[in-house]
Parts: C-alpha cells; sequence; structure tokens
C-alpha cells in the first residue's frame, strides 16, 4: 500500500468515534439504577437535615438533581475502574458502594467516619471501593485521575479511571495539561464533565467560552467527547458503556458532558438567589432522574406503586440508621492530630 493511502487511512481511523452502543437496561438494570439515586437522594436530604441542626460543620455541597449521573456511570463501569471527584461526592462514595453510616459520621466529624472524622465531606477515601476523593481544590483531582490511568497503563490491568470535574473546573489550567498528556500517552481516563449549569453562583454562560459545547474541550488534543442527557440514567449507561469501552481498548482518554442539574444551592451556605423558583420547579416537574425511572418502572410493569413505596420505606431507615449511628458515634481522639500525616519507610541498605 502507497505510504500517503496508508497515513490517510490511519488519520481517519484516529478520528474515528466508537460505535453507538445499543444496549438497553434490563429490568433488573433499572430498578438497581432507580434503588441506587433513590439512596442518594435520601441521604442527601437528611445530611441536609442534619447540617441546618448544626450537627454537621464545614462545607457541604449536596448532590440532589444528579443522581443519574454517577448511578449510570457506575453500571458502566467494571469493577475494579477508580473513580474520583470533586466537592460534590457523597453520591460518588454511596454508588462506589461504600458503607452509608461510615460517610455519615465522617460528615459529622465522628471517629467512625470513612477518613476518621478528619476529612469530613469534602475529603472522604476508600481505595477498597475504588474511590480515591472527594477533592476540595477546584479541578485539582483531574491530574491525580491521568495518575491513575498512567498507573493502570503501565500495570496493563485493564482498569479505567473515571475522573469527575464541574463545569466551572473545566476552564481550570492543570484540566487542559491533563488532558495533553491523557491523549500523549493515550491513558484510559474519562474525564465526566458534570455540568450543572451553574459553577458556585455563576451561569456557565456567563464564565465559559463556547458554553454549550464543553465535550469539545479536548478537541485540541484530538480526545473525542459527547454531550450526555445527564437527568436520564439510561442515556448515561449507554454513554458510560462507549466511553469505557473506548478506554480500555488502549485508544485513550474520552470526554463525557453530563447536562445536569442541582436543585439545592451550591453549598449548604447558598441560598441560590441567583436562579428563578421557576427555573428549579420546571426542572424538577419535566426532569427528574428519579421520577422518570419510577415512571418507567411503572408503565413497564417492572414495578408497582406499592413495591415503589416499600423500596423507599427501606431505604428511609438505611439513611435514618445513618444518621443515628453518626449522631451517637464518639469524637475522635485528640492524638489522631498527629496520624496519618506522614509515610515512614523504611530503606534497606544492602
Amino acid at each position: 500500500m502507497p505510504a500517503k493511502k496508508a497515513a490517510s487511512r490511519k488519520g481517519a481511523e484516529k478520528k474515528r468515534k466508537p460505535p453507538a452502543n445499543k444496549t438497553v437496561m434490563t429490568p433488573e438494570n433499572e430498578l438497581s439504577a432507580y434503588k441506587s439515586m433513590l439512596l442518594i437522594r435520601r441521604f442527601e436530604e437528611k445530611a441536609g437535615q442534619l447540617y441546618g441542626m448544626g450537627l454537621i460543620g464545614g462545607f457541604c455541597h449536596l448532590y440532589i438533581g444528579q443522581e443519574a449521573v454517577v448511578t449510570g456511570m457506575q453500571m458502566a463501569a467494571s469493577e475494579g475502574d477508580q473513580l474520583l471527584t470533586s466537592y460534590r461526592d457523597h453520591g460518588h462514595m454511596l454508588s462506589a458502594g461504600m458503607d452509608p453510616r461510615a460517610i455519615m459520621a465522617e460528615l459529622a466529624g465522628k471517629k467512625t467516619g470513612s477518613s476518621r472524622g478528619k476529612g469530613g465531606s469534602m475529603h472522604m477515601f476508600s481505595p477498597e471501593k475504588g474511590f480515591y476523593g472527594g477533592h476540595g481544590i477546584v479541578g485539582a483531582q483531574v491530574p491525580i485521575g491521568a495518575g491513575l490511568a498512567f498507573a493502570n497503563k503501565y500495570e496493563g490491568n485493564g482498569k479505567v479511571s473515571v475522573t469527575y470535574f464541574g463545569e466551572g473546573a473545566a476552564n481550570q489550567g492543570q484540566v487542559y495539561e491533563t488532558f495533553n498528556m491523557a491523549a500523549l500517552w493515550k491513558l484510559p481516563v474519562v474525564f465526566v464533565i458534570e455540568n450543572n449549569r451553574y459553577a458556585m453562583g455563576t451561569s456557565v454562560t456567563r464564565a465559559a467560552a463556547g458554553a454549550e459545547e464543553l465535550y469539545n474541550r479536548g478537541q485540541a488534543y484530538g480526545i473525542p467527547g459527547e454531550p450526555v442527557n445527564g437527568m436520564d440514567v439510561q442515556d448515561v449507561r449507554a454513554a458510560g458503556m462507549r466511553a469505557v469501552e473506548w478506554c480500555r481498548a488502549g485508544k485513550g482518554p474520552y470526554i463525557l458532558e453530563m447536562k445536569t442539574y442541582r436543585y439545592r444551592g451550591h453549598s449548604m451556605s447558598d441560598p441560590a438567589k441567583y436562579r428563578t423558583r421557576e427555573e428549579v420547579q420546571e426542572m424538577r416537574k419535566t426532569s427528574d432522574p428519579i421520577e422518570q425511572s419510577r415512571d418507567r418502572l411503572l408503565g413497564s410493569g417492572i414495578a408497582g406503586e406499592k413495591e415503589l413505596k416499600e423500596i423507599d420505606r427501606e431505604i428511609r431507615q438505611i439513611v435514618n440508621e445513618a444518621a443515628e449511628f453518626a449522631q451517637t458515634s464518639s469524637e475522635p481522639d485528640l492524638t489522631e492530630l498527629y496520624t496519618d500525616i506522614y509515610v515512614a519507610e523504611t530503606l534497606n541498605a544492602g
């Protein structure tokens, strides 16, 4: 084959996107997704209550409205894949399978928390569950996610790093440095932009050039991307499967822009006066991810009203038990101030 023709074909293959994944959710998938999203919703509602009662201190960013994003992505991932995100992280922990009691206890700063009461809302970790934080600095988790992907490629373990960040962080310089390295080394990392429309109190249309196409932010590096309806768990799962398959095949990184929405303020201290009540109500009425899933379950006969009420009752019980556990757990000992600061390593002189 002539060199010119071969080069042309190679270039075409580089630009080609992965084929659309037509896989639909089974009844078991749909019911599992509903339970996962409902657990996140009820957990966050309870966390908001405890914060208002003064039982949770520091920062607290709720995930209410965005439940379909991490739920669908976790359904697309495989065991051993890693995930990490920013400060809006409780839903990611729950989807990773972390104990709701340990998460709530950490929110309350108790020694039974997942970080022994020292991390709080924004800094929890569970490597055994594949969850690598919880990061309070905007965009700081993105290069860490690429680092995990680099380790995966180096070890040849077939794992994928799923790295979440918001539309506000999409403007950070370290994100583009990471895009460059991830593309250059063909790292198996899925970059998930959770575009909930408002970075703190500023609309994405006021802060990001080309705000309608954040999924194209990796175009200069040859990273494929696509927009996704982040309010529908079916769409998220299908897009997640395409992206994960692309990465696992050794083709490099992939970007998914999840078009989602948060119902609460940026954090518990944010009254969210920068948007109208009507806007939030309209999103709840037309696009709520849990209600969409509920309607499909009822409409297809997968579950009835009685069964769904029982599921809600069971989840509320789990969340109430987590809250009780957090409130009755002890404070960490003062000696914890001096633990987990340095890693002691003994070098072999021989």
